[in-house]
């Protein structure tokens, strides 16, 4: 095996890091707009093009950061019936897997209301509307239409990219808002053994498939990602033009602008789980084929001059 996760051993850790919502914001507590929310290299705006001053900066980084809140409590709400629909089969079988994966529920239900209330405080406080691509309705429905395991390994992706967000940008930033980072960090906690379990679950999920039937899962993974790579294309038009009632005036060099924030979301939200190594371990583990596929997205993504629609790569 590629690793030694346990269905056991995976909810003790979860059951020791777990915290309550209060421990994180107060149903009360304001953000501090004084700050940026979120590390410059999750969202690209401190090389972002055509924006006057410090302040249009962190006004579109708070913009960004609201994104990032909507985004995830929008993935939240497709992996809890994700979850439902897996456990139910397995409820009078082994009791440490059936209690783990009912607490990884629990605990994505409870990251619903965290980021829900996140989302209220971001609305109290910021000066305009902000407008975010949906409904979250859609985004559900679009993926639990697809096969099982391409649905598993979306979310697997997603869950090692919230690892490498907070390791690699957020725990040693000081410059953000002590709130939102604490945000970061209980999801970051939380997601640690969610990502571990959801590895156990694309196991199970993959076990005994054939070539051709791998094949056609990960061309249903690569739709959904052109999905969600869609729906950053408009939500970066979004941004700026929130961005610009904030401001009262038009930025210059908004196409510009438009595309450099594409570009850094899709690396945000996509490439950097698809480029995790936990998550590339699982699929080599599953096929190499699978696995060079996926890699060869991300190569060619990475050296696009300019932004490219996730493609469905046919298999060879």
């Amino acid at each position: 095996m590629y690793h030694d996760y346990t269905y056991q051993a995976v909810l003790a850790s979860s059951l020791r890091a777990q915290w309550e919502l209060d421990d994180v914001l107060g149903a009360d507590q304001e953000l501090d707009f004084s700050r940026k929310f979120m590390p410059d290299s999750l969202c690209g705006t401190a090389a972002a093009p055509g924006l006057a001053d410090d302040n249009e900066r962190r006004m579109l980084n708070q913009i960004a950061a609201f994104q990032y809140l909507c985004y995830f409590g929008a993935v939240e709400e497709f992996i809890l019936p994700f979850l439902l629909d897996h456990a139910r089969p397995m409820l009078c079988e082994d009791d440490y897997r059936v209690r783990a994966l009912l607490n990884f529920a629990s605990e994505e239900a409870k990251h619903i209301h965290l980021f829900n209330r996140y989302h209220d405080a971001f609305v109290r406080g910021f000066p305009v509307t902000c407008h975010i691509v949906g409904p979250r309705e859609v985004l559900t429905q679009m993926v639990l239409s697809h096969h099982p395991l391409a649905a598993g390994l979306i979310i697997l992706m997603i869950e090692w990219m919230t690892q490498a967000h907070y390791l690699g940008s957020i725990r040693d930033d000081g410059d953000i808002d002590p709130l939102f980072k604490s945000l970061f960090k209980h999801h970051w906690m939380e997601e640690a053994q969610h990502a571990k379990l959801d590895t156990l679950i694309v196991d199970a999920l993959a076990e005994d498939r054939s070539e051709p039937e791998l094949a056609r899962v990960t061309n249903e993974f690569f739709q959904i990602a052109s999905f969600l790579d869609k729906c950053l294309e408009f939500q970066a038009r979004f941004n700026v033009e929130a961005l610009e009632r904030g401001t009262g005036r038009k930025i210059a060099k908004r196409e510009t602008l438009i595309v450099q924030q594409y570009r850094a979301a899709r690396w945000t939200y996509l490439g950097s789980g698809m480029d995790h190594d936990r998550f590339k371990a699982t699929l080599e583990a599953i096929s190499p084929k699978v696995a060079a596929r996926v890699a060869a997205v991300v190569a060619q993504n990475r050296a696009a001059p300019e932004p490219r629609r996730v493609a469905v790569p046919l298999p060879t």
